[in-house]
């Protein structure tokens, strides 16, 4: 049988163990509580910096409003007005080809139209004659306009040049009430990329798009059926130009 001594150093070490074990425990708690703390505090850091980015780029390449004119994609003109008005909200748009989505709002789509050349003019050389409203191929100059909305028409010359880098074109009579240009830009803020779009008082309809070779000309605004036409002309025609210059 041990002796009372013995039995209490038994006890006072068995104390200490568990004074030990405790000891550890807290400070495995408190290491954890700072890293957890740490985490979170790195996790709202990193959310205010991609918040400041996001809102700092309103008006480079990406949705979200804002002209969205990427430099990285042709030349930017200091005389052409940027258009950075926010665009409205955008409505449910139904799937379907184009033909089908063309003849809802009463616009024609003309595709596979004749190659009239792509030869470089001098960037002051006259605007050829081109046989498609709005123009869908043909010479130009060095200098393709560069992606993103505008409220000044840009030159044909350069624009075109975009058409033969795959770019898509929402064009838009500048009489037009703003409501409904605000619509269009709606859908310009989307999905910008390989987009441009501007006023051009030269249509003959309300609302047009092109394409390399390939145009959707609308008479009038109607809405979401115009806005769903040219939706589906984007989904099938952008890229397709023969330079297909990434976007």
């Amino acid at each position: 049988m041990a002796s009372r001594k013995e039995e209490k150093e038994r006890l006072r070490s068995a104390r200490l163990e568990k004074e030990r074990t405790a000891t550890h425990d807290t400070r495995r708690r408190l290491w954890l509580g700072y890293l957890v703390a740490g985490v979170i505090t790195a996790a709202v850091i990193s959310g205010i910096v991609i918040a400041v980015i996001g809102t700092s780029g309103g008006d480079s390449a990406g949705g979200g409003g804002g002209a969205s004119i990427d430099p990285t994609t042709g030349v930017v003109f200091e005389d052409l007005e940027p258009d950075d008005r926010t665009g409205t909200a955008l409505p449910v748009l139904a799937g379907g080809s184009i033909d089908d989505a063309a003849e809802a709002a009463k616009c024609t789509v003309e595709r596979d139209l004749r190659d009239e050349g792509a030869e470089h003019l001098s960037p002051d050389a006259p605007v050829p004659n081109y046989r498609t409203n709005p123009p869908s191929s043909g010479n130009h100059s060095p200098d393709p306009l560069a992606d993103g909305a505008y409220q000044t028409t840009p030159s044909p010359l350069n624009f075109v040049h975009s058409l033969e880098h795959g770019r898509v074109q929402f064009q838009y009579d500048p009489s037009l009430p703003e409501a409904d240009q605000l619509a269009i830009k709606g859908l310009f803020d989307n999905d910008p990329a390989g987009m441009i779009m501007f006023p051009n008082p030269d249509l003959d309809g309300a609302v047009a798009a092109s394409a390399w070779t390939r145009v959707l000309n609308c008479e009038s605004f109607e809405g979401d059926v115009t806005l769903a036409a040219l939706s589906a002309f984007r989904s099938e025609f952008r890229g397709r130009g023969p330079e297909p210059v990434p976007f």
